[in-house]
C-alpha cells in the first residue's frame, strides 16, 4: 500500500525513534518498534531515518536538494542541447533522411 505522510507524522516518528534507539540493540529494531506503534511499515521509517542521517553529513551520500539541483541542472542541458541542434540545422528540427534509421 503507498500511502503518503505529512512532513509533521515524519519528524514525529524520526524524533520518536531517536528517543527509543538507546533501549534497542539495534536500529532496525527500533525501527520495527516505533513502526509499529506507528502503524507504518518498517522500511518507510528505515528510509526516513536513512536520509535524515544523508541530510545532516552522518552517512554519505546524495542530500534530496542535491538530487534535485543535478536533475535541474539535466533537464536545462537537455533544452540547451536541443537549442543548439536547432540552431545548428536553422531553425528546424532535426529530421530523418529516408534512407536512414533501423530496418524493422
Amino acid at each position: 500500500m503507498n500511502r503518503e505522510y505529512s512532513p509533521e507524522m515524519r519528524e514525529r516518528a524520526l524524533r520518536m525513534l531517536a528517543e527509543t534507539r538507546p533501549s534497542h540493540p539495534t536500529m532496525m529494531s527500533a525501527v520495527r518498534h516505533v513502526a509499529g506503534l506507528l502503524g507504518m511499515s518498517p522500511e518507510t521509517l528505515r528510509l526516513w531515518q536513512r536520509r535524515a542521517e544523508v541530510g545532516a553529513g552522518v552517512k554519505p551520500g546524495l542530500t534530496t536538494d542535491a538530487a534535485a539541483e543535478i536533475k535541474r541542472l539535466q533537464k536545462e542541458n537537455a533544452e540547451l542541447r536541443r537549442a543548439n541542434e536547432m540552431a545548428s540545422t536553422g531553425g528546424s528540427p532535426p529530421t530523418r533522411h529516408a534512407g536512414s534509421g533501423s530496418a524493422t
